[in-house]
């Protein structure tokens, strides 16, 4: 057997034996440090080729997305970042200035959240590979899992989806989109480019749920895809969930240049939004919409059954199954 035959989250599923089970499962470990705080830990490896090219990103901004990925991981555990450690794996032959330039890209995000690299390693590799471990703290009672979400729980998403896939197309077919001003057309690349982890939800998250009197919240961020998400986290919680298509939050301008079918496929497939995907009560769920904003949106509900339904309130469209082998795999 081969690992294409598993398939990523076959080899995950493999792999996830050799780690302590209360430990491995959400976006970060969270390792218990005194009785009331946590060390949340998140690992992401970006190959050449794979994860960026000089062609759709460059060097600056691959930096930033490396860091922007690694802050999304600890923002979905509700965790604050503390420091990052950085292993750069580089050709002999690789240019100076487009390692300085990829730290630039790194630490140009991470000084937004206040982190710094504290360290890593260098060794010579025929591809260029970075890997980066991010560290973060989060209080024990205010940790955002994937497996507390319950039935009847609302589905959040804290701002549009597939913006990043357009982005992406814009730099990979220059003629796409050739009807979009220059504004809206720089806002796609730059959501593609520069993503935002949502640290900033996350004293929002706080302030209600303390007011409310209970932490009750699971969620992940969205960087494989707003349905991958959705999946995971139902999967982690043993629910199920109703997603309404005519509720998905997706850029405005998509109307102009994709069809219907095209924008939803990359709202919920597309990947690399960086958002974040929470299941909680519905009055705490409508009052974090109203205040998020720009985008923010309730996108469905968890059921208790096990089954992941892609709904129409409209009544035009056919319900589906939503599915993991949409989205990107890499195996």
């Amino acid at each position: 057997m081969k690992v294409k035959d598993i398939g990523e989250q076959g080899l995950l599923r493999i792999l996830q034996k050799f780690c302590p089970a209360e430990i491995v499962g959400d976006d970060c470990a969270v390792m218990p440090t005194t009785a009331n705080q946590s060390l949340a830990i998140t690992t992401d490896m970006l190959v050449d080729g794979v994860h960026f090219s000089d062609r759709t990103t460059g060097p600056y901004y691959a930096g930033w997305r490396a860091a922007a990925a690694n802050l999304s991981d600890l923002a979905a555990m509700g965790a604050t970042p503390l420091a990052v450690t950085v292993a750069l794996a580089v050709a002999p032959d690789t240019a100076v200035e487009w390692v300085e330039e990829f730290y630039r890209g790194m630490t140009a995000c991470l000084q937004e959240y206040h982190t710094p690299i504290v360290g890593g390693d260098v060794v010579r590799s025929p591809v260029v590979t970075v890997a980066i471990t991010a560290f973060g703290q989060v209080e024990c009672d205010r940790t955002i899992r994937r497996s507390n979400a319950r039935s009847n729980w609302a589905i959040v998403a804290t701002g549009v989806h597939g913006a990043s896939r357009a982005g992406l197309e814009l730099l990979l077919n220059p003629e796409f989109g050739q009807n979009l001003t220059e504004v809206d057309r720089t806002s796609l690349i730059v959501a593609h480019q520069c993503p935002k982890p949502r640290l900033d939800v996350l004293p929002i998250i706080r302030e209600i749920l303390d007011s409310a009197g209970e932490f009750s919240i699971a969620g992940m961020d969205s960087s494989d895809g707003l349905a991958d998400a959705i999946i995971q986290i139902c999967r982690a919680s043993g629910v199920g969930a109703k997603v309404d298509r005519t509720k998905i939050p997706i850029p405005h301008i998509f109307s102009e240049i994709l069809s219907t079918e095209k924008a939803l496929d990359w709202a919920l497939y597309g990947g690399e939004d960086f958002e974040l995907v929470l299941f909680l009560p519905i009055a705490n769920a409508q009052l974090l919409v109203k205040k998020i904003g720009n985008g923010a949106a309730i996108v469905g509900t968890a059921t208790d059954s096990t089954d992941i339904w892609l709904t129409d309130s409209s009544g035009i469209d056919r319900d589906a199954i939503l599915k993991l082998d949409r989205g990107f795999q890499h195996f």
